[in-house]
This record gives C-alpha cells, structure tokens and sequence, in this order.
C-alpha cells in the first residue's frame, strides 16, 4: 500500500507519496483540476490511499479520487497539532506530514457526508445567507426611518400593506430616504420569495420527504429544524451514543481534567453551529407543546439559570430526533410508549 498525503489549496495541490516504510516514493505538485488529477493519478503506483485536510475544496476533489482509490480520507484541520505547531511550515512538508499521520494511523479523521447530502446541505446554507442578508435590510430600514425621525409601528413595520401606506401618507418621510427604502423592500421581498422556493425544493425532495415527516412528529420540531437536523447530522448511524451527538450539537461543555481536578468549561467552540443556533431556538419553544420539556426546563429553573434550562431542553430534543431516527418511526410521549408497550 502506498499512502498518499495532500495539502489542497486553490489552485495547486501539493502531494506527498510514501511507502509503509515511510520512503519517500513521490512528491511534488499538481494543478487543482480535475484533467490534472486525472494525468497525476495515472502515474500512481496501486494500491493506494489518501488524506487530505478539511477546506472548502475538499468536496469535490473528495467525490473525484473515491472510485480510484482504497480510501479517502479527510482530516479534521484542528486535530493535526504535528502541522499546526510545527516550526518549520511549508506545503511539502505538511504533505509528508498528512501522509505519515495517514500511514501510521494517527490520522484524526472527520465524518464526510455523502454527495447526495452535501448537495442539499449546501442549499440549505445558502438559504442561512439570504435571511441573514434579509434581517441586516429590515434593520437598515428602520435605521433609516430612526434617522430621519419618522415615527412607525415596529411590529407591523415590514409588512407590505403599512410599509406603503407609510410612504405615500406619512408627510415626514424624506424624500432623499425614499428611494434607498424602496430598494431596501425590493430586497427584502425578493429574499422572502427566494427562501420560499429554497425550503419548498428541499421539502420535496424524494431523498428527504419520509424521514422530515418523522423528525416534525417530535414535539417543538418545525420544517427548518428538520431540515437542519437531517441535512448537518447526515448519517445518524455514525453516534454511537446520545452523549457523541450531543457533543457534536454543542449543547455540552469542554472537559479539563488533571489528577483529581475536573473542570467544566463553558460551551465548546468545536461544534456544528448550524445545528447548535436551530435546536436553541426550537428549545426555546418546545416546552409550549411538550409537558416532559417543560418540567425539564422548570427543574433546570429552579437552579437559577435559564440558559441551562434552555440547553437541557434542546440536549432533550437531541435525545428524542436520535431515538425517532434509529426506530424509523413517528415519535410518542412516553406515557403513551409504555402503555402501547404493556398492551
């Protein structure tokens, strides 16, 4: 087996090629393309893996080297301490570096989502940008009117209705206002009819349709938490335990501990924080449908602290989606559970 270590970057990739007794076969650089990878791998001595660190041009040139090689592999970027911390830091020698972690197995290799999930995946965080770049419009629309001391109704400000009638009957809209409040409601407008169209595609998409229907029988769990959950966690099969998931939701605190000192940190930065901010919300809600939810959070409350109570919610609903997704089947209370099961 040769192991094959790559430092991808935009336009090049640099390639380390050892052999399992660590000998240098190959090294060097090729193009990031696809003709050139095609060119490069056929001049590979067989059988042969690789690695490659976590970037943004993983995906493709992941799906482009699978039905070539034994394995790909991906490494998880802040694992690779040997890389970060060394002092000498070049594209060949992290190359070296990735292939020796790679044929030693020291490789701290991350899940990679199939295409398929990807894919969507990807749409769905585009939708993130477009009501990101939507709620900074209606802010700026409100500065705006601030600015100018124009009184409003905030609640009802972005509606279509009072939103004209505000700029043809109210005499203290400026004039040199008026014509950046018009673009700003076109955008506004024209991201609401695009996230529509962006949630509808994914709702009926064949691939997502039965198992969406099951995650939004869970109490508190709405068509963007569905989506969420099932496009970010991807293969559920992959936890092992409740504990790994909620870890990976970022619903649990970093862990320091030496001798007999444990220390518990605040929330972990190593997260999924797609997943994180949507089962936050969601938990903030789930307790108006689901009396097991609300004494949890009553208990956490009694405590002191309602963000606790908010996280042991949605550390809560984790538990639920999880047991939803391994039975393939709609969620019930427990009460309801144990008396199906007795009968």
């Amino acid at each position: 087996m040769y192991y094959i270590g790559l430092d991808v970057h935009k336009k090049t990739i640099s390639y380390c090629v050892k052999e399992a007794n660590g000998h240098i076969y190959a090294e060097g650089k090729v193009g990031a393309t696809r003709w050139e990878l095609d060119d490069w791998m056929k001049t590979l001595p067989r059988p042969w893996t690789v690695a490659m660190e976590a970037t943004i041009f993983t995906g493709w040139i992941y799906d482009h080297l699978l039905p070539h090689a034994e394995k790909v592999k991906v490494a998880h970027p802040l694992m690779l301490r040997a890389i970060a911390a060394a002092k000498k830091k070049n594209d060949r020698i992290d190359a070296s570096k990735i292939a020796d972690c790679l044929r030693c197995d020291f490789l701290p290799e991350c899940h990679m989502a199939s295409t398929e999930i990807r894919d969507r995946r990807r749409t769905l965080r585009y939708r993130s940008l477009v009501i990101k770049q939507m709620v900074q419009m209606k802010n700026r629309v409100s500065g705006l009117l601030m600015e100018t001391g124009v009184s409003y109704n905030k609640q009802r400000l972005h509606k279509l209705g009072y939103f004209e009638a505000l700029m043809t009957s109210n005499e203290d809209v400026h004039d040199s206002i008026r014509p950046l409040l018009k673009l700003s409601r076109e955008m506004i407008s024209r991201s609401q009819k695009l996230d529509y169209a962006l949630i509808s595609s994914l709702e009926r998409d064949p691939l997502l349709t039965e198992r969406l229907r099951r995650l939004r029988t869970v109490p508190g769990v709405g068509p963007i938490t569905a989506l969420t959950w099932a496009l970010e966690i991807g293969d559920f099969t992959r936890f092992t335990s409740n504990k790994q998931a909620i870890s990976y939701c970022g619903l649990c605190g970093e862990e320091k501990s030496s001798a007999d000192k444990v220390l518990r940190m605040p929330i972990s930065k190593q997260r999924n924080k797609h997943i994180q901010r949507v089962l936050i919300e969601a938990a903030k809600l789930a307790t108006r449908e689901s009396p097991e939810l609300a004494m949890i959070r009553a208990r956490e409350l009694e405590r002191g602290n309602p963000n606790r109570a908010t996280l042991a919610v949605a550390r809560k609903m984790v538990i639920y989606l999880l047991a939803v997704e391994r039975r393939q089947q709609d969620w019930v209370a427990a009460e309801q559970f144990r008396r199906t099961a007795a009968a």
